[in-house]
């Protein structure tokens, strides 16, 4: 994977980069029901995005555990001992992505938008245990991936909705609300839309 650090997503258009794709409500592929994924990586050769509402059964206290880091003071692993890790899709899942405010670098980040970065290296979680790391951030293990023209296709069969994304909803703890805060953005109720007709 390349290193696109010179791409602003915001400023190609076209793409889907930088937005929110809401499962609706009859999509049963059992990795995406109900979901909100964030799509940081759009182009004519597919997509990439992460689940930013699916906590998987892992804290993020036991995933810095189990890669030998220690935190740095009490307080912070009661914290990390309420974060979940998020499934974020089932593709590479046992790769750590870690979706945070922009603002530093570490060894493998990727600026998405003014506001948000992809890291995908160890050293931003020592330095998250140790108090130092981004203030928001969110911890997945997985992403999603879609082929050329697949996510478009799945989008005019109306199994996704899309919406910008808001970063406050990619860190917020309200996992079970997202789908329907995401939604609200639009002014759309997700209860109320029909299984089988078409947005516009």
């Amino acid at each position: 994977m390349k290193h696109d650090s010179d791409m602003d997503y915001e400023a190609v258009p076209g793409t889907l980069a930088n937005q929110f794709l809401i499962a609706m409500p009859h999509m049963d592929d059992p990795w995406f029901a109900h979901t909100v994924t964030y799509l940081w990586k759009h182009s004519e050769e597919g997509a990439l995005g992460i689940v930013i509402n699916k906590p998987s059964n892992m804290r993020v206290a036991e995933l810095l555990s189990e890669l030998g880091i220690e935190t740095a003071q009490k307080r912070g692993d009661i914290i990390f001992h309420s974060q979940r890790v998020m499934s974020g899709g089932p593709v590479e899942k046992n790769k750590g992505f870690i979706l945070h405010e922009s603002g530093r670098e570490w060894e493998y980040t990727l600026p998405v938008t003014r506001e948000l970065s992809l890291s995908m290296s160890k050293d931003i979680l020592a330095d998250i245990a140790a108090g130092k790391g981004p203030e928001n951030y969110m911890v997945a293990l997985g992403c999603a991936g879609w082929e050329a023209g697949q996510l478009e296709k799945e989008i005019s069969e109306n199994f996704w909705l899309t919406v910008p994304a808001i970063p406050a909803l990619i860190f917020s703890s309200d996992h079970a609300g997202k789908a329907n805060a995401a939604a609200s953005i639009l002014g759309v109720n997700l209860s109320q839309l029909s299984s089988f007709a078409g947005h516009s």
